[in-house]
Formats: C-alpha cells, structure tokens, sequence
C-alpha cells in the first residue's frame, strides 16, 4: 500500500514539474478580454465612424494625479437638455493605453433628468480619459483629460 502511495504522489510531482514553465509563460502574456480593443477601436465602433466633435458641454472631472490607478473617480456631467426628442442617449468612458480602452456605457432617456454619470476606473499607467457622449440625433461630444499615476493599477 505505502508502494503505490509512493509511485502516485511521484507521478503527480512529476506532471507538476511538467507543467510549470508554461504556468510562467502564462503570466508574463498581457490580460486582453474577449472584447478588448484600441482606444481607436473604440471610438469607432462607439460612433459608427462618424466624428466626436470636442465640446465644452461636456464636463470631464477627473484628478490630475491619480497616487492609485486601482482606484481613480471619474465624473462626467453634460449640460445638455434632457427633454423628449432632444437628449443625452449615451455617456461612454474611456482610456488611451489601458489593454482595454473601454470602461464603462450608460444609457439615459429624458426621465433620467440630467446627463450625469460617475464611476471608479482603473489606470495602467499615465494616460488620457475620454468621454463621449452620444445624442439622440446620432451626433457625438466628447472631453479628454490626462491623468497622471503614480503607482499603477492594472499591473
């Protein structure tokens, strides 16, 4: 009995061993989601190829320096109506560097009463947020801001 104990636990060491460097390999490859994408990428497919007009309406708050990037705040505000027929439909957050640029979407209709959204994201690294916002008219705003990190967040 203790035999077979023997040859079974060296057997599973030795798969073990087997196994180990492309455990190691695994690590060192860049974490990509199923959906993952370019920040250029992103745009397009958010506006369908048309172009984000950059606007003041648009109210970006993010901090300037970020000490976290686990944990940076973003607040976006669109002083724009929010009345039937002419509304905010959409607020898209997103970054320049991170593996995937695309960080959060909101859907909004008038009963929402302003074009407001806030949310923690997390940063790579030192690099640009964008927001887009998308009317019900099909047309596309957009802010950006640089945020500076100190330590980084998704590494």
């Amino acid at each position: 009995m203790e035999r077979r104990k023997f040859f079974k636990n060296i057997l599973v060491a030795g798969g073990t061993l087997a196994l180990m460097p492309s455990f190691s390999f695994a690590a060192d490859k860049p974490r990509r989601g199923e959906f993952a994408m370019s920040m250029s990428d992103a745009q397009k497919a958010i506006t369908s190829g048309k172009k984000a007009v950059s606007s003041d309406k648009v109210k970006l708050t993010v901090p300037n320096i970020a000490e976290n990037g686990k944990v940076v705040p973003v607040k976006v505000f669109i002083d724009h109506p929010m009345e039937e027929g002419n509304y905010i439909s959409s607020i898209n957050v997103l970054t320049s560097k991170n593996g995937n640029s695309r960080c959060a979407r909101v859907f909004l209709n008038p009963m929402n009463g302003e074009a407001y959204f806030s949310t923690r994201i997390k940063l790579g690294g030192t690099q640009d947020v964008v927001a887009i916002a998308e009317t019900n008219k099909g047309e596309y705003l957009m802010s950006a801001k640089p945020v500076k990190v100190t330590i980084g967040g998704c590494g």
